[in-house]
């Protein structure tokens, strides 16, 4: 098997359409939509919204998301976080020994974002 691309599915958790806007706030192009699905896409990279809620799988699910500027993704997260609009929490970015810095994420849902650059 060669893979091409790998999109994940990201519950959005109780309520889809505060999640649809956090990502679109984040700075998320949101492609196709439905009443159970979203697309979004940064880049070259996508992963689908699920209108999904399932608390505990939520938080113990990680998504890693490698950008090309984690400086400058860190402005608009810290940006989106204090507007209080979204039930989120946000680490600052930290060299981490395994040879990236990141910025810890968690979503309106309880996902945990690993946002990261390689050094």
């Amino acid at each position: 098997m060669k893979a091409v691309k790998l999109r994940p599915f990201i519950p959005s958790g109780e309520d889809y359409e505060l999640a649809m806007r956090f990502f679109e706030e984040l700075g998320f192009e949101k492609g196709y939509s439905d009443s159970g699905l979203s697309i979004f896409r940064s880049g070259e990279q996508e992963f689908f919204l699920q209108n999904y809620h399932n608390q505990e799988m939520q938080n113990n699910l990680m998504v890693e998301l490698e950008v090309e500027d984690l400086n400058d993704s860190w402005q608009r997260i810290e940006a989106v976080a204090k507007s209080g609009l979204y039930p989120i929490r946000a680490k600052e970015p930290m060299d981490y020994p395994w040879g990236k810095r990141e910025v810890h994420l968690v979503d309106p849902a309880g996902v945990c974002w690993h946002i990261s650059q390689t050094k």
